[in-house]
């Protein structure tokens, strides 16, 4: 069965194939370049974009895939969370295309979809079904959440951002010093020019009650704001700004990460979301499961940002394993 995933619920419209398991064609088209100018993204805008390209991925899709719409068996499309407008024109697409092939329609979280991203290999292929139980964890723009995930169907909320998510903070951290939109992959690179010597202590929200598995990125983001508003305002302290705010970011991530696995005593972790391309978070991800015993899955590089193609894979899982007598699924 080839199963067409349908991801629109932010800024990148994407569609991919999968097949027995494995992606077969992924593709995605961001609009980025056109949030950039207002420093975040412009819902009307993203929605509109989404319209206007959605038809030519899945061509592009299908063409890279050798496949037409006439080999697609199932249809899964991200039903949030999301921008409403742009998961609105990713569901009208979906429905169109179940409808017309009468074919069933499955709507998957955006979230899970995120975390199962990891399980997806090289290759493509999905093994997502030999790894639960699991603690799981979206680091990505707009959440912060870990998750204990026992199997498909059962993934339990066990900590989540009380205000801004990680990739918040680092898109409003570069919007403060100037630095240009999406602030991400900018603050990165601007801590790793940090000569070194002593940085800043930036506030670690929310680590005093071990117990506490929630996070708070809103007043490290206020602080920083604060800072460079009496510093020297030099290149070379954009620098030092950066890598400070970016190891407080690491240091809480770190420490819930280590909380959640204790708790759970689970000895596995998976953790996907745009964030995830941080290559200092990998490291540090990479050490904490060494100390703890446990094993790490990361997304392929591809697979971190919104994709379609991990909608395919869950919308595919979920459909063998619980509703292959159903006809047609709820959106």
């Amino acid at each position: 069965m080839i199963t067409l995933g349908i991801e629109t619920s932010c800024d990148e419209t994407a569609v991919a194939l999968a097949e027995d398991r494995r992606i077969i064609s992924s593709e995605v088209s961001s609009s980025v370049h056109l949030h950039s100018h207002y420093g975040g993204v412009v819902p009307e805008i993203a929605s509109r974009f989404h319209t206007e390209y959605i038809f030519s991925v899945l061509q592009k899709a299908l063409k890279d895939a050798h496949r037409t719409i006439d080999d697609v068996g199932l249809v899964a499309v991200t039903r949030g969370p999301g921008l409403p407008g742009s998961l609105l024109v990713g569901m009208a697409f979906a429905r169109a295309i179940s409808f017309a092939r009468e074919i069933p329609l499955i709507g998957v979280s955006h979230l899970q979809a995120h975390i199962l991203s990891c399980f997806l290999d090289g290759e493509g292929k999905n093994t997502v079904a030999d790894m639960f139980p699991f603690v799981g964890m979206v680091v990505s723009g707009g959440h912060t959440s870990i998750y204990f995930c026992r199997g498909l169907k059962e993934f339990s909320l066990i900590g989540r951002t009380r205000d801004d998510a990680a990739g918040e903070a680092f898109d409003k951290v570069a919007k403060i010093l100037g630095l240009g939109y999406p602030g991400g992959p900018i603050v990165e690179k601007r801590a790793g020019n940090f000569a070194g010597g002593r940085g800043i202590e930036f506030p670690r929200a929310l680590l005093k009650d071990k117990s506490d598995l929630d996070f708070s990125f809103s007043g490290l983001k206020t602080a920083v704001m604060y800072y460079w508003r009496d510093s020297a305002k030099t290149e070379a302290e954009k620098d030092r700004i950066c890598f400070s705010f970016q190891e407080a970011v690491l240091d809480v991530l770190d420490e819930k990460i280590t909380r959640a696995m204790r708790v759970t005593k689970a000895k596995r972790l998976a953790v996907g979301g745009g964030v995830v391309n941080n290559e200092a978070l990998r490291r540090r991800l990479a050490l904490r499961c060494r100390e703890e015993g446990a094993g790490l899955y990361l997304p392929a590089r591809e697979y971190c940002a919104d994709n379609a193609a991990m909608i395919a894979a869950l919308g595919e899982e979920l459909f063998r394993t619980g509703g292959k007598r159903e006809r047609r699924y709820p959106v």
